[in-house]
């Protein structure tokens, strides 16, 4: 088993008053699981992903990464795990603007003490999964969201983690961006990645295998959302059919506007 939680509590204190946000949360994961946490704003989502995360401890309970009880180890030792266990994806990319989509993705290795070589290497190697191999020297600045995002799962997947924790991936992407993005992340699992998604949308959800509430702090085992091969395919002739739509739509406006000479 990848991922054990049990029993995990966490209390926030402002002051005079203790603010509960988890509750009795148990969440077990098994290796090559793709399991999607979903859930409102509120409702404790992100606070539990900073603790599968390693990035915050709870009141309360055990936590095993890999068979490891991560509670026990102090700040540096937890620093440690994150870097040789978990690939982390954020909602706003967390790229560094001056550096190009290779230093961004090569950034872990650098902490993981990899040689330049190795490293460039290695980041090439990444992008290149993700079909960015032309957008190797780019900044942020010259990508689209998407390719944003890409380069980000590139740079949580180059250090090989055994978790990748995606924190809301496509909330600042357009609805065919999330589409292919969700794509990504199934070739990722069908290559037998373990995942764990936060969202707050059911069809982002729906591509996981398996989804999970989180509502007030208590978290419940849901159903099975995984999408299949005919549902997604079905989903995505919808997607070019509304874009197909849209651009005879702005053909039209344009003859309008031209007086028929477009």
């Amino acid at each position: 088993m990848i991922l054990k939680l049990d029993h995990i509590y966490k209390d926030y204190n402002t002051g005079k008053l203790v603010v509960p946000v988890l509750h009795d949360v148990s969440l077990h994961v098994e290796e090559g699981e793709y399991v999607a946490i979903m859930g409102p704003s509120g409702s404790g989502k992100s606070t539990l992903m900073n603790i599968i995360g390693c990035l915050d401890r709870p009141t309360s309970g055990s936590y095993e990464l890999n068979g490891e009880n991560v509670l026990n180890k102090d700040d540096r030792s937890m620093a440690e795990i994150r870097l040789r266990n978990l690939g982390f994806v954020f909602q706003n990319f967390q790229l560094l603007p001056k550096q190009s989509a290779l230093e961004n993705v090569a950034l872990p290795l650098v902490y993981a003490g990899v040689r330049r070589r190795e490293r460039q290497r290695r980041a090439a190697e990444a992008l290149t999964s993700v079909g960015l191999q032309d957008r190797m020297n780019f900044q942020p600045s010259q990508l689209s969201g998407g390719q944003k995002q890409r380069v980000a799962i590139a740079r949580a997947m180059v250090n090989k983690p055994r978790l990748l924790l995606a924190d809301e991936p496509t909330g600042a992407l357009d609805s065919h961006s999330s589409i292919e993005l969700m794509k990504l992340f199934q070739r990722l699992n069908d290559d037998g990645v373990t995942i764990v998604m936060i969202t707050h949308s059911p069809d982002i959800a729906a591509y996981a295998r398996r989804t999970c509430d989180i509502f007030d702090g208590v978290i419940s085992e849901r159903r099975s959302g995984h999408i299949n091969a005919a549902q997604r395919a079905e989903k995505e002739a919808e997607e070019e059919a509304e874009r197909a739509l849209a651009r005879m739509r702005q053909a039209s406006r344009r003859r309008e506007q031209t007086g028929g000479l477009a």
